[in-house]
């Protein structure tokens, strides 16, 4: 069964479907008075690749932070592999994140460690990894994005592109079952943005469940197998990137396709 096929199914509870990897139910945040979030509804399949898109402002990437527990959210419930996100719990908190790596816009290496003391940091911090096994997992992460020969440079020896692919081989080396990219091409100059996506389209093709919030859509119609489109802290619409982007089904998606220059024919 496709991933966006088995996503739907299981959401829609059909008996015999795998749990999801992401179950988000009746999900709410809100910053003071400001509701950003309100009322996501979502499970996302082991392997399943999710584009997520929409205004700026729409939710899109506060979604991705209550996921991995950077925001705390007012009601509803969320898990990840099993494990369930509750922010007065620490113990629980620890292992939901054991589980999920993040991507930001902005690369965030630490500018005094070399690019492999970069990736090696967290294993060694947070499970006591050694440093022989360290340096060994390190130098295969860089090689999976390209950078085997950059395990003794400084971040500020990289272009922006190679700093990302950096931050990618960063978050793999925790090993998550999920992982998230928050516009993580959006900081890059135009000539550098390929190089970052091939790299997240070998991990899809490697099996990799990815929910990405991007303005790619190129990206997007070629590798998500579902899109998410928020408007206005709610899913608005979702469905294949072949359907989504070809029959809009509401007059905000068509305004933002229309927006993009990629209204349907």
């Amino acid at each position: 069964m496709p991933a966006a096929a088995a996503a739907a199914a299981a959401a829609a509870g059909t008996p015999g479907t795998p749990e999801p990897i992401v179950r988000i139910s009746g999900l709410r945040k809100r910053f003071g008075a400001n509701e950003v979030l309100k009322g996501i509804d979502l499970s996302v399949q082991r392997g399943e690749v999710l584009a997520i898109i929409g205004k700026s402002g729409s939710g899109k990437s506060t979604l991705l932070r209550c996921i991995n527990g950077l925001e705390a959210f007012q009601d509803g419930a969320l898990s990840v592999d099993g494990q369930p996100l509750r922010h007065g719990d620490a113990a629980a908190m620890r292992a939901l994140r054991q589980h999920v790596g993040m991507i930001f816009q902005g690369f965030n290496l630490f500018p005094h460690l070399s690019v492999g003391r970069n990736v090696m940091l967290a294993p060694g911090l947070v499970r006591q990894q050694g440093r022989a096994e360290g340096e060994a997992q390190a130098r295969a992460l860089l090689g999976r994005v390209g950078l085997a020969e950059k395990f003794e440079a400084w971040p500020d020896q990289l272009s922006g592109g190679q700093q990302q692919r950096v931050a990618i081989a960063r978050a793999l080396a925790m090993q998550p079952s999920v992982l998230l990219c928050d516009e993580i091409t959006s900081a890059l100059d135009p000539e550098l943005v390929g190089e970052v996506l091939r790299v997240v389209e070998a991990l899809a093709d490697d099996g990799m469940t990815l929910l990405m919030v991007t303005h790619e859509m190129g990206f997007a119609r070629k590798v998500a197998d579902r899109v998410v489109f928020m408007h206005a802290g709610r899913i608005h619409e979702m469905g294949p990137p072949q359907t989504l982007f070809a029959d809009p089904q509401t007059p905000e998606l068509r305004q933002f396709l229309s927006a993009l220059h990629l209204a349907p024919a």
